[in-house]
């Protein structure tokens, strides 16, 4: 049986509790949870679907989207927006089906992996668990500007303007 000095001092710590509560963003609240500081980045289990390849800090980034490169679950990139609007790739998520890790190296098993693991500007290097670290791309000298992608890319935005000039 709790007598009445317990229980006006369980009152008023419940509304104490209850007033730093309200105080708390929503990040504040999940690191006041036991499990709160426990949780493990994505990846760093070693225990997922995905070989997480990044290429850019995601600290760089306000928000993110996952889009399917190819079949559905097989390939993803993730693309992060920055402050200013512009959005950029962040990783490259490869499924453990595409892909093996080989004496801490990530070896494609295929077609489209392959081309994904090509296009970096660095070979993957493993960090820890299923995480790669890649440089995005490789740099494309001044002197072999404009490449031929940009060529096409700059007529076909030439013409689409006429276009929508026109008409």
């Amino acid at each position: 049986m709790t007598t009445e000095k317990q229980r006006t001092a369980a009152r008023t710590n419940i509304r104490k509790a209850q007033a730093a509560w309200a105080s708390m963003s929503s990040r504040q609240h999940a690191m006041a949870q036991p499990e709160g500081r426990a949780r493990k980045r994505p990846g760093t289990g070693g225990e997922g679907n995905y070989y997480h390849v990044e290429v850019r800090r995601s600290k760089d980034f306000a928000t993110f989207r996952t889009q399917d490169v190819g079949d559905p679950g097989h390939i993803q990139r993730v693309a992060g927006k920055r402050g200013s609007g512009s959005w950029d790739t962040v990783k490259w998520l490869i499924s453990k089906d595409d892909a093996h890790m080989e004496h801490k190296h990530l070896v494609p098993d295929s077609r489209e992996a392959k081309e994904v693991l090509s296009k970096l500007g660095s070979p993957p290097v493993h960090l820890k668990g299923d995480i790669f670290e890649a440089k995005p791309r490789s740099n494309v000298p001044e002197r072999d500007k404009p490449t031929p992608a940009q060529k096409r890319a700059r007529s076909e935005n030439i013409k689409k303007a006429q276009a929508a000039r026109r008409g």
